[in-house]
């Protein structure tokens, strides 16, 4: 899903918090523009593990904290100024925000026009339980970042802030598929074996794609 957009896009957004620095074989069109926003320490970490590669495309990198509402708010206005059209990508960012932060991060994300497509993680509330507990246990109770979001509603979440689902897929079948599955998935597989169950681990975390309403 994310490739196929990235190739039909003519100007987008990157909005990243994960530490992701793996070699793509990905082809970019021609004048893609690839625009990443993260905090000052992790885009230090990225550019010091990528020194010597060479991007194949447009590159910029933003050192910003996302939860810095009049930072981010002038930041899309300038992209969306500068762009045809955006496509979005959260990674490693939502589950630990508030509600309240998603919907605003929503809102501000649907405010320029030309932020056509967002494609982002979500999780469940029962993944969202599970993490939870893991870290307490590994961590201690103040320990780590706490993970807060995992709506009931999944993507019906974003309708109020200008956002509908285009299409989702189950982070544990593309796993599958793709030979990169979370830890522990077969023994999963192994304890779901109704239908039902079935169905309930397809939706357990999913990487959705939005639209504008």
């Amino acid at each position: 899903m994310t490739v196929q957009h990235i190739s039909d896009t003519a100007r987008w957004v990157a909005v990243y918090r994960a530490m992701e620095t793996e070699r793509s074989d990905a082809h970019f069109r021609d004048g893609l523009r690839w625009v990443e926003v993260d905090v000052p320490g992790i885009t230090d970490y990225k550019e010091d593990q990528l020194t010597g590669e060479t991007p194949r495309c447009t590159l910029e990198r933003i050192r910003l904290d996302l939860t810095d509402l009049p930072g981010r708010q002038a930041l899309f206005a300038r992209l969306g100024a500068e762009a045809r059209q955006v496509t979005v990508v959260t990674e490693g960012l939502l589950a630990y925000l508030t509600p309240e932060q998603v919907a605003g991060l929503a809102t501000d994300l649907h405010t320029p026009p030309m932020f056509a497509r967002w494609i982002t993680e979500l999780a469940s509330p029962w993944i969202l339980r599970y993490m939870q507990r893991k870290y307490r246990k590994v961590t201690g109770a103040g320990g780590t970042v706490p993970m807060h979001f995992g709506p009931a509603e999944g993507g019906g979440f974003f309708r109020p802030y200008g956002w509908v689902v285009a299409e989702e897929r189950s982070m544990l079948e593309e796993g599958r598929r793709l030979r990169r599955e979370m830890q522990l998935a077969w023994l999963w597989r192994l304890l779901w074996v109704t239908e039902k169950q079935r169905a309930q681990a397809r939706r357990v975390s999913l990487v959705i794609e939005l639209a504008r309403a």
